[in-house]
C-alpha cells in the first residue's frame, strides 16, 4: 500500500539534509513537488486505478531524488559534467536502502526503478523489455517532468538553471539544429553550447506521451514565454530560433487539433 502523506513527510525530511537556500536545491524542491502533482493528475486524466494514481505520484516524487547529492558533490544539474543524477537517485533509494522510508511494500521497487532510470535518456535510448505497467509508468514520469520543466524555464534565473549568464551571445551549433529540423529529437551528448541545450527544451514537445502535459503546455503559452526569454545576437542563430519556434508551435496546433 502507497501512503503519499507519509511519502511526502520523508521527502521533506530527506531535503532538509541539504541546504535549502541553495537555489538550486530550492528550485528541485519545488521541482519535485509540482512533478508529482502533476503525475497525479496526469493519471487521474487517463483514469487509471487508484493505486497507479498513487504509484505515479510516488514517482514523480522520487524522480529526481538524486539531484541533491549531485548538486552537493558537483555544484551543477549537467550530467555530463557530474554524474547521471538518475543513477545516482537509484543507487540511494536501492543501494543505501532510502525507499523503504517512502514505501514499505517492495512490489513496487522495479517498476520505481524503471521509471526514474528511464526519466531522463534520450528517447531512442529507453529501455525496450518493459511490460505494459511498466512502459505506463515510464510515460507518466516523462511526461509529467517536461511538463514542469519547461514552466520553470519561463521564469527561473538563468543562472540556476542554464548556468550561463547570457545564451543571447551564443550560437546553436548545426548538428543541434540539423537534428531538430531532420529527426525532432536531440542526442543529448552532441549539445555544445548552451543555446544547444535550450533547443533540447524545445525539443521536449516531440516527446510527450500524452496530450494531457502538452495541452497544459500549450494553454499556458510556456513555449511563448520561453521564446520572448531570447534575443540572440548571431543572425544565423536568431533565425534558427525562430524557425524552431514556430515548429514547436505549429506542432503543438495540430496533435492538439486547435
Amino acid at each position: 500500500m502507497i501512503d503519499i502523506t507519509k511519502a511526502r513527510e520523508e521527502f521533506k525530511k530527506y531535503v532538509n539534509r541539504y541546504d535549502i537556500k541553495n537555489p538550486k536545491i530550492k528550485v528541485k524542491i519545488a521541482h519535485i513537488q509540482r512533478t508529482a502533482e502533476i503525475a497525479r493528475k496526469m493519471a487521474e486524466s487517463l483514469k487509471l486505478s487508484e493505486e497507479d494514481i498513487k504509484l505515479a505520484e510516488l514517482i514523480g516524487l522520487l524522480h529526481d531524488i538524486g539531484r541533491f547529492e549531485q548538486i552537493r558533490k558537483y555544484g551543477t544539474f549537467i550530467d555530463y559534467l557530474s554524474e547521471n543524477h538518475a543513477k545516482i537517485g537509484i543507487d540511494i533509494l536501492f543501494k543505501e536502502g532510502l525507499i523503504r522510508k517512502f514505501v514499505k511494500d517492495e512490489k513496487y521497487d522495479k517498476i520505481i526503478e524503471l521509471a526514474i532510470i528511464n526519466h531522463n535518456k534520450d528517447k531512442k535510448d529507453i529501455m525496450n523489455n518493459l511490460n505494459d505497467k511498466e512502459k505506463l509508468h515510464v510515460k507518466l514520469i516523462r511526461d509529467s517532468d517536461k511538463t514542469d520543466i519547461i514552466y520553470i524555464l519561463t521564469f527561473e534565473d538563468k543562472k540556476v538553471i542554464w548556468e550561463a549568464d547570457d545564451l543571447d551571445k551564443e550560437k546553436i551549433t548545426d548538428e543541434i539544429y540539423r537534428e531538430f529540423i531532420e529527426e525532432n529529437s536531440i542526442v543529448y551528448k552532441n549539445r555544445k553550447t548552451h543555446a544547444d541545450m535550450l533547443v533540447a527544451h524545445f525539443a521536449y514537445v516531440f516527446d510527450f506521451n500524452f496530450d494531457y502535459g502538452l495541452r497544459y503546455v500549450y494553454e499556458n503559452k510556456y513555449y511563448d514565454k520561453l521564446y520572448k526569454r531570447f534575443n540572440f545576437e548571431d543572425e544565423e542563430t536568431k533565425e534558427r530560433f525562430k524557425k524552431i519556434y514556430d515548429i514547436v508551435n505549429n506542432y503543438m496546433k495540430e496533435r492538439l487539433k486547435l
